[in-house]
């Protein structure tokens, strides 16, 4: 594309036509890899610069800012992109940050700007701009504050008397999220007014969308738009993409569905959601064990031990950027709340925990305990008594039932085990190498807080002791009385 060419696009499916047509303030549009998604926002941007109002002076001004949550992604892919349908050497291309395109063309006047997320000086700027619109490129690495902080800032260019906003608004485009996302929620929960999403059909559907266009044909090979030929070499793509590849991996990138993908070695191998997930009811007459990690992400887990030593670990309490005091206040009201009649056993810590603080001296469990509950340190920190404690309760088939059940409304706790606590991967070449403590992020508090509730309750005794079949094990009782 240079200044004087045209481009005649289609989008590359239903789909991809609705999403353009919509006039919705908030537009979001998921889909597997290949899609075309990008290539649509770009187009997008294109079009609606051109129906802008113009001003007394003939020209149609808008100002977009395209976002990215990291700046090399948004150098490698997002702008990539960009520039692939609009060259640098049209208009004025300013490499500086954040990367700017202001394309002044006969009547068009369009400035877009590249925004990261990893570069603090950047966010305040885009918090601080007057944009027609904005593009999430990958808007489920984005978080929902930075939507909510773009909303107050499109739709204050151009001004009435340069001839006001066409339109206004936001779209999104994303590979398909978790299922426990803000995209998932807004889209298929609570569906708010003025915000619409679309999902594009998977790559191995019938109904697929750009199929024409993800294999290069031969020069020599010309071959119409929607031929089969060039629908069966767009098909291929994706069939090569199942090569090696794990089922969650498939699900979302080429299936284009909800799902989870983990990066890293997750710390619980023996973990099957099929297996260990299942819906179960609490038992009458059984303590409630509580285990609990501390920090600024504080988190709790909640479960039972039957008599035959199955676990059922049964709920969960995730918050984040939250104080011992805060945290505390919060436990006992869930503690009332879910298990109102239930006597509580064991309620065990992080060790860290009985840390003075360097404000008030207090520690997280003196906290607990003058909130009325009776915590204590675990017996001990170490990673590979945590991780067996977890493990080896994992690996016992009791009554036919796994050793340890997970019910579904543990929603982090389920993605921590299947692989978002994880050993992060190390960046070297050759052979894949990964850290010897696991990676700390959103869904290691829950999985510790497991960790301690199953030491609390003696099953790092259990680990030594099944060493001396001759001993005769023994469960751990209610030491503390409903509360």
């Amino acid at each position: 594309m240079n200044a004087r060419s045209t481009v005649v696009y289609r989008p590359p499916g239903d789909v991809a036509a609705k999403f353009m047509a919509s006039n919705a303030f908030f537009r979001g549009i998921s889909g597997p890899f290949g899609s075309g998604k990008s290539t649509v926002c770009v187009m997008d941007i294109l079009r609606r610069a051109q129906h802008q109002t113009p001003g007394r002076d003939g020209k149609r001004r808008s100002r977009w800012a395209v976002v990215r949550n990291t700046y090399p992604e948004l150098r490698t892919t997002t702008i990539k992109t960009w520039h692939q349908w609009v060259p640098s050497t049209i208009g004025r291309w300013i490499d500086a940050g954040p990367p700017t395109h202001h394309i002044m063309e006969g009547e068009l006047d369009l400035e877009v700007i590249f925004v990261s997320l990893d570069r603090p000086d950047d966010i305040p700027k885009m918090l601080g701009m007057e944009l027609t619109g904005a593009w999430i490129d990958e808007a489920r690495e984005v978080p929902k504050a930075v939507i909510d902080g773009l909303t107050g800032r499109v739709g204050r260019y151009p001004g009435p008397n340069l001839g006001g906003c066409s339109w206004s608004g936001i779209m999104a485009s994303t590979n398909p999220p978790d299922s426990d996302h803000w995209w998932y929620r807004l889209a298929e929960e609570e569906h708010p007014s003025g915000w619409e999403f679309y999902r594009q059909p998977g790559g191995l559907d019938e109904r697929a969308e750009n199929l024409d266009w993800l294999n290069q044909i031969p020069e020599t090979l010309t071959l119409p738009e929607g031929d089969e030929t060039r629908r069966r070499q767009g098909r291929a793509y994706y069939e090569r993409q199942l090569a090696g590849k794990d089922p969650d991996w498939v699900r979302v990138y080429v299936n284009g569905e909800y799902g989870f993908v983990r990066d890293g070695k997750t710390v619980y191998p023996e973990y099957r959601d099929a297996v260990h997930c299942q819906e179960f009811s609490l038992l009458p007459g059984l303590p409630i064990h509580v285990g609990i990690d501390f920090g600024l992400t504080p988190a709790a887990v909640f479960g039972q031990r039957t008599v035959m030593g199955q676990w059922r670990w049964h709920s969960e309490l995730v918050t984040e950027d939250m104080g011992a005091v805060r945290f505390a206040q919060q436990l006992r009201q869930v503690m009332h709340e879910r298990y109102p009649d239930c006597a509580f056993g064991n309620i065990t810590g992080d060790p860290a925990g009985d840390i003075r603080s360097q404000t008030d001296e207090k520690t997280a469990f003196q906290i607990l305990r003058a909130a009325n509950i009776p915590a204590r340190p675990a017996p001990t920190n170490d990673f590979i008594k945590r991780r067996e404690s977890v493990a080896v309760c994992l690996g016992r088939l009791i009554d036919g039932q796994a050793g340890l059940m997970v019910h579904p409304q543990c929603t982090i706790l389920r993605k921590a085990m299947a692989g978002g606590y994880n050993y992060k991967r190390v960046q070297v070449t050759g052979e894949e190498k990964y850290r010897d403590v696991p990676d700390k992020n959103r869904y290691s508090h829950v999985a510790e807080a497991g960790q301690y509730m199953m030491l609390g309750a003696g099953e790092a005794r259990t680990l030594v002791k099944r060493f001396h079949p001759v001993k005769r094990q023994t469960f751990a009782s209610s030491d503390y009385p409903i509360m």
